[in-house]
């Protein structure tokens, strides 16, 4: 595959801007209660997996922007948030005018791809979550990064966990949203090819997106204990968190 075809991009890009002009967010920032739990046990590990207060954060694959507005709070000094669908950029834009944060969080189309100066321009901390995986060739957006000197936060889905695996074949969301997890030890590997030395690297959150309101309760009381179990936590949790620097 070429540079250019890259810039082109999948055609999900269409089908998560389809998302956002029908229902004004995507499907996983919806109000559900699954999202609401997954989306608040892994905004809070990226939280504490590093200290974003004073810091310039450059958002990639940021969509609806529901994640990006979050970092205010953190106590970030700015953050952009680039992605190449549109329609989510346009919505973003709107969330955070609304918010009253347009100040701090800015929107923009972009391509992972295609960087240019962003990865010179004194930004701290790059965050991808949730990008990966919808990518052309993750493993050459990783290596796009290659000339950022600073910190890296990754969270992508667990490539160990074998429902993920069986919903990405016929999961039709999955599937019209061309979604496929990756394995920590292949992530930490894309990472250490593009000169990165890995941080750390934890696998959290037992609520999967999307399922019955009874099983993200269950999930949330379970995810403790299972985190805390290696062979558990590495085979049941949906995420992956990494922290990677140069």
């Amino acid at each position: 595959m070429t540079q250019a075809e890259k810039i082109k991009v999948k055609k999900n890009v269409s089908k998560f801007d389809e998302d956002v002009l029908k229902t004004g967010s995507y499907a996983y920032t919806a109000e559900r209660l699954s999202s609401q739990l997954a989306n608040g046990n892994i905004s809070r590990a990226i939280a504490q997996s590093y200290d974003f207060r004073g810091k310039r954060i450059l958002d990639l694959g940021c969509g609806d922007g529901a994640y990006t507005l979050e970092f205010p709070t953190l106590g970030v000094s700015a953050v952009l948030g680039s992605d190449p669908a549109e329609a989510a950029i346009k919505s973003a834009s709107k969330k955070a005018e609304k918010l009253g944060v347009s100040d701090i969080v800015t929107f923009e189309v972009g391509n992972i791809y295609d960087l240019g100066s962003l990865l010179t321009a004194g930004y701290d901390c790059i965050v991808l979550r949730g990008v990966l995986h919808h990518l052309p060739d993750a493993a050459e957006a990783i290596q796009a990064l290659a000339a950022f000197k600073g910190t890296v936060v990754i969270l992508e889905p667990n490539g160990n966990n074998p429902v993920l695996k069986l919903l990405e074949k016929y999961s039709r969301y999955h599937i019209e949203h061309e979604e496929r997890s990756f394995t920590p030890k292949l992530l930490r590997s894309w990472l250490t090819n593009a000169q990165f030395s890995v941080v750390s690297c934890k696998v959290l959150n037992l609520v999967p997106m999307f399922c019955p309101d009874w099983m993200a309760r269950m999930g949330q009381v379970l995810g403790p204990i299972v985190e805390r179990v290696p062979l558990l936590r590495d085979i049941l949790c949906g995420q992956t968190l990494i922290v990677a620097r140069k």
